[in-house]
């Protein structure tokens, strides 16, 4: 009975991990997108490092 119960269980975890990892993925882009779209610097300006 044993070794029943923890074949069940087995999927929900390998599908659990890349779920959460996933839906965190998407928070940090949305946060990301909002937080560069409600900050209050302006967008940069050409970059001066380089020779021309």
């Amino acid at each position: 009975m044993r070794s029943v119960k923890a074949r069940a269980t087995a999927p929900q975890r390998r599908t659990l991990l890349p779920t959460l990892l996933l839906i965190l993925l998407g928070i940090m882009i949305v946060r990301d997108i909002v937080v560069r779209r409600c900050s209050s610097t302006p967008p940069a300006g050409p970059d001066v490092t380089r020779p021309r």
